[in-house]
């Protein structure tokens, strides 16, 4: 069967790709049939010749028969395609006759097609392919070879109704295409040229477009036209000149005639929004009618007392696109426009209601239960709040609102918002998000359980309102008080009581932290964490109880201020904390642990020090309790728990007493792990048994996390532990070569021999992270790396690949991070041992041991950084083979390892460059290689991430040449001046590479390498621009590249470049000077 589906396949592809003989129409619907209701072999067979054809230069050349003789709309559909990527890419080498001919052909088929009113309903699809086609002409040819175009197709337009349809559609689209234009996809130059051509048409043929545009608008009574050409009218908006918009009839006819009918309301909305967002002062007054004329016909649409939350909740897909679109009007009409409506409220009645219209409908929408909806509104109260808060910074203490005297303290912005910002604080307090440190929530079913993903959109919307809620709580921080306590006590006495409403308002309350005065933040939150803990007492039922006590941690955690000067509070939330450690409720232990940590971070110092009415700190009273404290916690709580004690006895100054608190805290992970070496010493196949193997990972860490916290004081305990620790590292290292040696690699898949490489990683996780932290490194590089190069060098270098830990590497690249020079004489030994073999782990593809690689190069970095002199000192071949790896590192796919290889590459350069004997050598050895390399990813497109670093890399190199820091001839074989040799060598190869280029333009831009060396984001555009003239195919005719304007931009860098070198004495050569200047 393969057989025969191969010999049809090749048959239909001889026979679609003879160009002599006469398109079979039917065989071409087959093929295209096979591919989209085919399966397996037939479906990727019909892929392969359609793309076949499709690439085919005189594919196009059979795209007139494809559209009027096949009977399947994907044939048609591929027949544009083949059209749109000749248009796309061969455009410029097409003979002028046969562009003037797709061009006509193009044109009369989208007139044949739109011209019928029934035919443009059912073919909708293709009609918009025929569209995009003509404006990626367009884009090509106009204005230069089609400047009649615009009153072409505004006299077209008048010719029939459904016509005219269609192309406002295709200037829509005109519109987005070409003004709108995307970064990247063309030229800086060209770009420059789009917003010339703009300008062009703006002043010259917008006037037809605009008359065309209010024709149709005043005259037709056919309602898909007129909404076509107000949402062309939309796409217009953000750029045409002014005076359309505001010295026309457009604003009013857009209000008093579109806005209220159905139909077209959402799209006149938008058109009035982006107008809104016009920010001009000489319309003034315009902007006042706008505001109060849009207001005033909102009003009848929009009755007051219409429950908008409601209505959009029922409301079909068009009124709730309505509601959004009334949000973004508001908004973005009162933050551009706020402050001139205010100014002039007492002038006129009307503008007074309008404004306090759009308050109400603000706050109206607000309410929706819709979170794209609420996040418009959040801006603009966020703002709001901002810019009065910024206005006059202090707060409006007693409030305004309840004292019921004259505000003669407010100042008059504020007055004139203190109703709406009341209502503002309510929605807030009453929606606001759940933050990123409640673990305890309430699923879709109504069930209480630990959250484990985080939701990153909800916690920015968290981060929105918080800083909303401040704002608005400076401005008054009375009426916040005033409303969370209301809120709080309706959910002690049950009237609002539900977990919804219990959670968004304990998330309000920890969200202004720090935003009341000290002695109002206390009084504050000892009443609501006496009515929590009074809640908990009185609710049944694990559930409220898992809810309530997760509000209580999270407010608690909030306030680290008021814990710090209260010590009282601070110990009984502690010991509450403790309490909820035991609650085996899902997510309350996390919660428990990660509130204790936070607080342990913020309020260290307090547990150290002996408080007023106590004998002893209260770290002793916890250290006397551990045990009992952490029994019910699973092994990761344990080790969070730990780590948040370590901050308390890092806290701790005096020396002799820390240790002595290190050596209590450490009692009972060191107990076990006493027991377990005494019995290995005994007998070594207690490190063979699976429970022991999991004690000792799970007590390594405990030390990693305990290490983490305390910081370097933490040598004590690593001390006591790091000779037997590194003897097991080996022994559990024989147990894992033994095990893969017996049964093959897929050993390292078992259980057993995971938890051993656990153990492994975990040593290497405690010393690294001990070392990044310590502060000697006189002491560590005698006492502690010795042992340890000892331990795991030869280990890494005798393992099979699979059993090779990465942390080995990643522990070499902290310890000379951190160790410097100190650590220099080890360099030659620690690569023998890892490098190579290594590196044959990771050149064979870009995708194997992706954390092998990662650490690989930060060693390399760290190394390149830190002791480049050892790089020196290392015999020629293996410092081949550090070059070839960092170029390696460059062209991989992995972002953060291309990212580390060019960084190491530019600081490897500019090392060398600082070692006179050495740099010359390798310039002479290298310095075309890394040319070349490096162009072979600039011009991939897959690497554009890195243009900058690309950029910095060529500039540098470049300037090397250009200011003949290279005096050795980087062309041994025939010397001549290494600028001009490098010119050639440059151009010969992008030709090579690019054939399609033509001489002008490969010539100008290794010209620019030169001239722009010294100017980083200059020469980034600079090669920016040279890959999107790689992307287009270019002809015969290349004016439309830009040559000359860039000429013209390089002469006058260079000129620029020149008077900055005559500026500074002794830059120049004395022959460059001029002859003035010499006297």
């Amino acid at each position: 069967m393969p057989a025969i589906m191969t010999m049809l396949a090749d048959h239909a592809a001889r026979q679609l790709l003879d160009f002599n003989q006469k398109l079979d129409i039917n065989l071409l619907d087959n093929v295209v049939n096979c591919l989209y209701h085919g399966e397996g072999a037939q479906q990727r067979m019909a892929q392969e010749v359609l793309t076949h054809l499709k690439e085919h230069p005189d594919a196009w050349t059979r795209v007139d028969t494809i559209l009027e003789f096949s009977q399947n709309m994907n044939t048609k559909y591929y027949g544009l395609q083949i059209l749109e990527n000749v248009i796309k890419t061969r455009w410029k080498i097409l003979p002028r006759n046969q562009c003037e001919g797709i061009k006509k052909y193009v044109v009369g088929l989208i007139i044949k097609t739109s011209s019928d009113p029934t035919c443009v309903e059912k073919e909708k699809v293709y009609i918009g392919k025929l569209n995009m086609i003509l404006v990626q002409i367009l884009k090509q040819e106009w204005p230069k070879h089609w400047p009649t175009f615009i009153s072409d197709i505004v006299g077209a337009s008048r010719t029939s109704e459904s016509l005219c349809q269609n192309n406002m559609v295709i200037l829509k689209l005109l519109s987005e295409e070409v003004f709108d234009f995307s970064s990247g996809q063309i030229t800086q130059v060209k770009a420059k040229h789009l917003k010339d051509r703009q300008v062009y048409l703006m002043c010259n043929e917008f006037s037809q477009i605009f008359q065309l545009c209010q024709f149709v608008m005043e005259n037709s009574q056919n309602a898909p036209l007129v909404h076509a050409t107000l949402e062309t009218l939309l796409r217009f908006l953000n750029w045409i000149p002014l005076g359309y918009i505001f010295e026309t009839k457009l604003i009013s006819t857009l209000i008093y005639k579109f806005l209220n009918v159905p139909m077209f309301r959402n799209v006149s909305l938008k058109c009035l929004t982006e107008i809104a967002g016009v920010s001009v002062s000489q319309y003034e007054e315009q902007f006042v009618t706008l505001f109060t004329l849009t207001m005033m016909q909102l009003k009848q649409m929009l009755p007051l007392n219409t429950n908008i939350r409601l209505a959009y909740s029922n409301g079909k897909d068009d009124e709730q696109n309505f509601i959004q679109n009334l949000s973004l009007f508001l908004c973005t009409f009162l933050k551009e426009h706020g402050l001139l409506i205010e100014k002039r409220l007492n002038l006129r009645e009307t503008l007074m209601e309008a404004s306090s219209l759009a308050l109400h409908y603000m706050l109206l929408v607000s309410e929706v239960e819709e979170t794209e909806i609420f996040k418009i509104c959040l801006e603009y109260w966020n703002h709001l709040a901002a810019e009065l808060y910024r206005e006059s910074p202090f707060s409006t203490s007693a409030s305004p609102l309840l004292s019921g005297s004259q505000h003669f303290d407010v100042p008059p912005r504020r007055q004139l918002y203190l109703p709406v910002l009341s209502k503002v604080r309510l929605l807030m307090v009453s929606r606001m998000a759940k933050p990123e440190e409640v673990l305890v929530v309430e699923n879709d079913q109504g069930e209480v359980v630990r959250e484990f993903m985080k939701d990153t959109d909800s916690i920015n919307l968290y981060k929105n309102m918080r800083e909303t809620l401040v704002y608005l709580t400076h401005l008054d921080y009375a009426d916040t008080e005033r409303i969370m306590t209301e809120k709080l006590h309706n959910q002690v006495n049950g009237t609002e009581w539900s977990w919804k409403n219990l959670n968004t308002l304990c998330w309000a309350i920890g969200s202004i932290s720090g935003a009341m005065h000290e002695e109002d933040e206390k009084r504050f939150l000892v009443t609501v964490i006496k009515d929590l803990l009074g809640l908990c007492e009185q609710k049944r039922g694990k559930d409220n109880k898992a809810i309530i006590a997760s509000n209580i941690m999270y407010i608690v955690g909030q306030y680290p201020r008021f814990l710090r000067a209260h010590w009282k509070f601070l110990k009984t939330v502690v010991n509450k904390l403790f309490e909820f450690m035991h609650e085996t409720h899902d997510g309350v232990q996390d919660m428990a642990c990660d509130t204790f940590i936070k607080i342990a971070q913020k309020c260290r110092r307090h547990f150290v020090q002996v408080q007023v009415g106590e004998v002893m700190p209260f770290i002793d009273e916890i250290l006397n309790n551990i045990n009992t404290i952490i029994c019910d916690l699973q092994p990761q709580q344990v080790h969070t728990f730990y780590e948040a004690v370590g901050y308390m006895i890092g806290a701790q100054t005096d020396q002799t007493v820390q240790e002595h608190l290190i050596e209590k805290y450490m009692l009972l992970p060191n107990q076990v792990w006493d027991s377990i070496i005494q019995q290995a010493t005994k007998n070594v196949d207690i490190l063979k048994d699976p429970e022991t193997v999991k004690q000792l990972g799970s007590i390594l860490k405990t030390n990693v996390r305990a290490c983490k916290a305390v910081g370097h004081p933490f040598v004590i305990q690593l001390g006591r532990i790091y000779l037997d620790m590194l003897n097991v590292y080996k022994c559990l290292s024989e147990n894992i070569s033994a095990a893969i040696q017996a049964n093959g690699e897929m050993v390292t898949k078992q259980p057993l021999i995971r938890s051993m490489r656990t153990v492994k990683r975990e040593t290497l996780k405690l010393i690294s992270g001990w070392v990044s932290r310590s502060n000697d490194p006189q002491m560590v590089a005698e006492n502690f790396v010795p042992p340890l190069l000892d331990a795991v060098l030869i280990d890494y270098q005798r393992n099979v690949p699979a059993a090779r830990e990465p942390e080995v590497l990643s522990t070499m690249a902290i310890i000379v991070n951190k160790l410097g020079g100190h650590i220099t004489a080890e360099i030659p030994q620690i690569f023998d041992a890892v490098f190579e073999c290594t590196l044959n782990m990771i050149n064979k593809d870009f995708e194997e041991y992706p954390e092998h690689r990662t650490n690989f190069f930060l060693l390399l970095q760290a190394v390149n950084s830190h002791c480049f002199p050892a790089f020196l000192a290392i015999p020629p071949a293996q410092f081949k083979l550090v070059l070839d790896s960092i170029i390696w590192a460059f062209k991989h796919t992995m972002r953060n390892v291309a990212d580390t290889g060019l960084q190491i590459l530019y600081t490897l350069l500019q090392n060398v460059a600082q070692e006179e004997t050495a740099a010359q050598s390798f310039y002479q050895t290298y310095f075309c290689d890394i040319l070349q390399h490096i162009f072979s990813v600039v011009t991939d497109t897959s690497h554009t991430a890195g243009l900058t670093m690309h950029a910095s890399i060529l500039a540098y190199m470049f300037n090397l040449v250009e200011e003949g820091k290279i005096s050795t001839p980087l062309n041994p074989g025939n010397p001549v001046n290494n600028q001009m040799f490098i010119q050639e060598y440059v151009a010969n190869l992008l030709k090579s590479a690019f054939p399609h280029l033509q001489d002008a333009q490969v010539k100008l831009f290794v010209t620019g390498l030169f001239s722009l060396n010294q100017d980083i984001p200059a020469f980034k555009e600079h090669l920016r621009d040279f890959l999107v003239q790689i992307k287009e195919f270019a002809g015969e005719d290349t004016s439309d590249l830009f040559l000359e304007e860039r000429e013209t931009a390089l002469r006058q860098a260079q000129e620029e470049k020149h008077k900055l070198q005559m500026s500074v004495p002794g830059i120049l050569n004395p022959h460059e000077i001029p002859e003035e200047m010499c006297d």
